[in-house]
């Protein structure tokens, strides 16, 4: 299946192991609350129990400097990309309502980005990961 759209998650390369497991399974969930038209139908096993929808096309998780993220931000807010993002602050909350302050505390020019989620046409989501190359 040909899709015109494309999903991206940028995650900083230097966060451990459990932190970038942590950021791509958020902001896989921004996506797919941002763009509910893009999920796919519930899944059933052959026993007829229910599981829940997921993604209805694939995600390319990125491995990203600092540098790469806050490019791919700049375009993504230049090409109205839909998006996700994740900051360093928010590893330190415990919950959304804090994330949400400590996510708005962020300076609007340098937020200390760790981990963008991205989904638009994919000429625009490609510009925007620029020379972010696919995740090891």
């Amino acid at each position: 299946m040909i899709f015109d759209t494309k999903v991206a998650i940028l995650v900083l390369e230097d966060l451990a192991v459990w932190q970038k497991l942590n950021v791509t399974a958020f902001l896989s969930t921004g996506i797919a609350g941002a763009v509910p038209e893009a999920m796919g139908e519930a899944y059933e096993d052959a026993a007829g129990r229910r599981f829940a929808r997921l993604l209805g096309q694939p995600m390319l998780i990125f491995g990203a400097t600092a540098d790469d993220l806050r490019r791919a931000l700049r375009v993504a807010i230049e090409r109205n990309l839909t998006r996700a993002a994740y900051v360093r602050a928010m590893f330190a909350t415990g919950h959304d309502a804090a994330n949400r302050e400590v996510f708005r505390a962020e300076p609007v020019e340098t937020p200390d980005l760790v981990g963008l989620a991205l989904r638009g046409p994919k000429k625009d989501v490609d510009k925007a990961t620029g020379r972010a190359r696919l995740h090891p």
